[in-house]
């Protein structure tokens, strides 16, 4: 196994006392820890090398998201199984995956755990496995301090006050997938998702499974604050026929915005005024709970 640990969280005590133990339960394990991007790839090329059989990947979903790119990268025969680590503000994937959060029994169930092939996603070339999310989430993200960064797990009264706040305007997307063409006039936030949940908690796609070979697709419309509950109930209850929120299942999606919208791709920025996103079914194995609510 090998064990590759963020730079910024290699040294936390909780961390170092459970690599410690670990160690002394199971016979060479290897340790290695990032310090810039690009890191996890050369690790991951490296694990290939030593025949690893378990690559886990120790930080948030950014680091995830990594590893996850890097391993995509690779011929599916030479792809190590993936383990997660959770050491992030949110864990939003491991979350949703029902991995346990603290940081030896996450490693004891790296080791231990049965695997799962998963899919993951592509955004033009770009690899994620949670969710997209684009227009208002991601420019809060990009733009503005970690306070508003937690909007989706705000409420959405305080999603309200931080759109007129910052005089948001909303966008426009002409949107394609194998069955529907449709032209959306005043998006404020979308997301793609192969996940269920992002922004620390909140779930955006109740239906999503991470092995169905489908993407889960969520545009929310411009709206008031005598809307909201409306609002909350059609993302509790997705559908292409509603009136604020329209939800579709595909196994692809092209976007096209007249302007180009900022995405967060697992958290990571990216930005594109053409944007196709597809599913690539069964591409990684996870190691994951047998009976994880995301998994058909």
């Amino acid at each position: 196994m090998m064990v590759v640990l963020n730079g910024k969280k290699a040294g936390l005590p909780e961390v170092r006392d459970a690599i410690a133990s670990f160690r002394r339960d199971y016979e060479n394990v290897q340790v290695r820890v990032t310090y810039e991007y690009g890191d996890v790839a050369r690790f991951l090329d490296e694990a290939v090398v030593l025949g690893i059989e378990r690559f886990i990947i120790g930080g948030g979903d950014g680091s995830v998201n990594e590893a996850v790119d890097a391993m995509a990268k690779l011929p599916k025969e030479e792809r190590p199984a993936l383990a997660i680590l959770p050491l992030g503000t949110a864990n939003d994937f491991a979350t949703g995956c029902t991995i346990p959060l603290t940081a030896l029994e996450a490693l004891h169930f790296a080791a231990s755990g049965s695997t799962t092939a998963i899919d993951i996603a592509k955004a033009n070339e770009r690899h994620f496995v949670n969710m997209a999310t684009a227009g208002f989430g991601a420019q809060v993200t990009a733009e503005t301090p970690v306070e508003l960064k937690n909007f989706l797990g705000g409420g959405a009264y305080t999603l309200t006050g931080v759109l007129k706040a910052m005089d948001f305007i909303p966008y426009k997307s002409k949107i394609v997938t194998p069955k529907h063409k449709m032209d959306l006039q005043g998006i404020f936030a979308g997301a793609i998702c192969n996940g269920r949940q992002a922004g620390g908690g909140q779930v955006l796609a109740p239906r999503a499974m991470i092995n169905d070979g489908l993407l889960d697709t969520v545009s929310i419309l411009e709206f008031t604050l005598m809307d909201i509950p409306q609002v909350l109930w059609e993302i509790q209850n997705p559908s292409v026929n509603g009136e604020f929120v329209k939800c579709l299942q595909t196994p692809w999606i092209e976007s096209s915005a007249y302007d180009g919208i900022p995405v967060n791709l697992d958290g990571e920025p990216y930005y594109a005024s053409s944007i196709r996103f597809e599913v690539v079914p069964a591409a990684i194995d996870l190691v994951i709970p047998e009976d994880a609510p995301c998994l058909i």
